[in-house]
């Protein structure tokens, strides 16, 4: 199937310094693209892959798994890491999730995470008939786009696959147990007004994991897709300014063109 106008993958040849950034949950890069275009801009390494099953057509995420969408990113650490002296982790929703594993699995090898609006938990009691429900019914309604800046989009699926949904819940459970293994540098960025994900999210992630460097600041002007809100170019500054303090050697190779 054609990716979605907007959806693609990004890449970027830069400096020493690497960042790979993850989207959420019947998403696309499309929602992250701003943000790693501002790194790129700034001489950073970036790399921004679509997860399988997104990006196309909703039919395509229902046979996929967060074993998939996790080996994708996986993967794409691996590759930055290669070419980086330093390499940082930034997700939004889901991809915070993917993002907090990725620290818990590979340690030292990621020198700092930056968590947007990060989901942790599926709520409500929709999630426990999950198991159950996802054999009868094939999607439910879409959760992409909840934006308060006007004439911004999120170019996401209108229909969650229940499936999928099912297999995001065991994830958020396994990575929740996973939490107290992070050790790395945080900062988590969250709205008070998020429709999708909770502020308890936030909360849970932030008492369970161990890191000591953590900074947290709220979005109150946006809603759940920060990266495409009001709160957007604060998003991009912060995470700057935090890469700028860990890695000195951020910025030393000048940035050719990525695409």
């Amino acid at each position: 199937m054609p990716v979605l106008p907007g959806a693609e993958p990004f890449r970027h040849e830069g400096g020493e310094v690497g960042v790979l950034l993850c989207h959420g949950f019947t998403g696309s890069p499309q929602s992250l693209r701003p943000w790693a275009d501002y790194l790129a801009e700034r001489g950073l390494t970036v790399s921004l892959p679509l997860l399988p099953g997104h990006g196309t057509r909703w039919e395509d995420m229902a046979v996929t798994g967060w074993q998939d969408w996790y080996a994708e990113v996986d993967r794409e650490l691996r590759v930055l890491r290669e070419k980086c002296e330093q390499v940082f982790v930034f997700g939004l929703s889901m991809g915070g999730a993917l993002s907090l594993r990725l620290a818990a699995k590979h340690g030292d090898a990621i020198s700092g995470l930056v968590l947007v609006n990060p989901a942790n938990k599926v709520h409500g009691l929709s999630a426990y008939a999950l198991p159950i429900a996802r054999h009868l019914v094939r999607t439910t309604k879409g959760v992409a786009d909840d934006i308060a800046l006007p004439g911004s989009h999120e170019v996401g699926y209108t229909k969650v696959p229940l499936h999928a949904a099912h297999s995001v819940r065991k994830f958020f459970r396994l990575v929740d147990g996973e939490l107290p293994q992070v050790t790395q540098p945080v900062v988590l960025l969250h709205s008070p007004q998020d429709h999708v994900v909770p502020p308890a999210d936030s909360a849970r992630i932030l008492s369970r994991i161990s890191s000591t460097d953590v900074s947290e600041i709220l979005l109150e002007q946006s809603y759940h897709v920060a990266t495409l809100d009001h709160d957007a170019e604060r998003i991009f500054d912060e995470s700057y300014r935090f890469i700028g303090r860990l890695a000195p050697n951020v910025g030393m190779k000048g940035s050719t063109s990525g695409g």
